[in-house]
């Protein structure tokens, strides 16, 4: 069987709130190999860790992040929310995966000057939809890449081409044997998010995938452990 590689999905969200720093060592004290965050910016273009568009579900304050500062932020959530500054410096050594939800041109360009900024380049990649990793691509010839996919019907080979992906990231229901054997032959690594059952981190395991991505990163690298 080959090694899979154990992804926490914005930290150890089932422990500590998701997308802070300690959620994101509590991850890797419990073994993640990889620490995946979501990366968007303050109204002053500071790059910070926050799925949504709001603080709301996460922080009860109804503001969209774009028109607050980062010093506004770090106010409202007494300095909970981290830049990405932080959290590559809190992940050390550690590869880090960047989700950039509803990223435009300007956001790829100043997340992947921030990342390089940190001399973080050789162990960050990012992954989102082909409209995003295109602008992604193209601000960074070198950038590695995980295309996120939630269709049964593969790539077309053009976007593949632009992309030259490392990864093709599937919705974990969609994962089959074909398909694993399928992206395998084609000469692409296959992750699979995000899974948080035994049941369904069991038969990926099985299946054969080279990434998961899951909110428990503790049973996860359990489950690898005994295979």
């Amino acid at each position: 069987m080959r090694t899979v590689t154990a992804v926490a999905h914005r930290g150890d969200p089932y422990r500590v709130r998701e997308n802070t720093l300690p959620s994101l060592r509590s991850a890797l004290e419990r073994g993640a190999d990889v620490v995946e965050i979501d990366v968007r910016l303050t109204r002053d273009a500071v790059p910070v860790l926050l799925h949504d568009s709001t603080l709301e579900r996460l922080w009860e304050h109804e503001r969209p992040l774009s028109a607050l500062s980062c010093d506004e932020v770090r106010g409202l959530t007494e300095g909970g929310v981290p830049t990405l500054a932080d959290a590559l410096e809190a992940c050390r050594d550690a590869r880090v995966m960047i989700d950039l939800p509803g990223a435009d041109a300007r956001t790829v360009r100043t997340v992947i000057g921030a990342v390089r900024d940190c001399g973080a380049e050789e162990r960050v990649h990012y992954c989102a939809g082909a409209e995003t990793m295109l602008k992604v691509r193209a601000a960074s010839p070198s950038a590695e890449i995980a295309l996120t996919w939630t269709s049964l019907a593969p790539p077309r080979p053009a976007v593949l081409a632009a992309l030259t992906p490392r990864w093709l990231n599937y919705r974990f229901p969609l994962v089959t044997r074909d398909l694993a054997a399928r992206v395998h032959h084609d000469g692409y690594l296959l992750s699979a998010w995000t899974p948080d059952t035994k049941r369904s981190m069991r038969r990926l395991l099985d299946i054969g995938v080279d990434s998961i991505t899951t909110n428990r990163i503790d049973v996860l690298t359990s489950l690898r452990a005994d295979a």
